[in-house]
């Protein structure tokens, strides 16, 4: 799957820091092992302790490990990365994709409209 270089290089320097497992694996438990859902939700929970203000940790903001993927897809949209694209990394059907994140969409409309005056052939 294509990425971004700055998530290139983080997962560099996560190998470099961590190396990988015995089988490859970049991420795995402290022993080795492969990591179980209950982790996850431990370290996602304390994650967002660390790096959110007191009301947001109370709120609903990325209270699952799964929002943070819906809002790196969210966020691909939102920077203009066609459906086609984002659909293939995130693993969907250009279908499916519009189905769920048509809605996190914004902010756009002015941009949007110079794209069709300019395909038009207006200034």
């Amino acid at each position: 799957m294509p990425i971004p270089p700055p998530l290139v290089r983080l997962l560099r320097e996560h190998v470099e820091e961590f190396g990988l497992a015995d089988d490859e694996r970049l991420f795995r438990s402290e022993y080795g092992n492969v990591i179980v859902a209950s982790s996850y939700s431990r370290v996602s929970k304390r994650a967002r302790e660390l790096a959110l203000l007191p009301g947001q940790v109370a709120s609903l903001m990325a209270a699952r490990p799964y929002d943070l993927r819906h809002a790196g897809v969210s966020q691909w949209l939102n920077s203009g990365v066609p459906a086609p694209e984002v659909a293939a990394r995130a693993g969907h059907s250009v279908d499916v994709l519009l189905k769920i994140y048509a809605k996190s969409i914004d902010g756009q409309e002015t941009e949007m409209n110079e794209r069709i005056m300019r395909g038009l052939g207006e200034a």
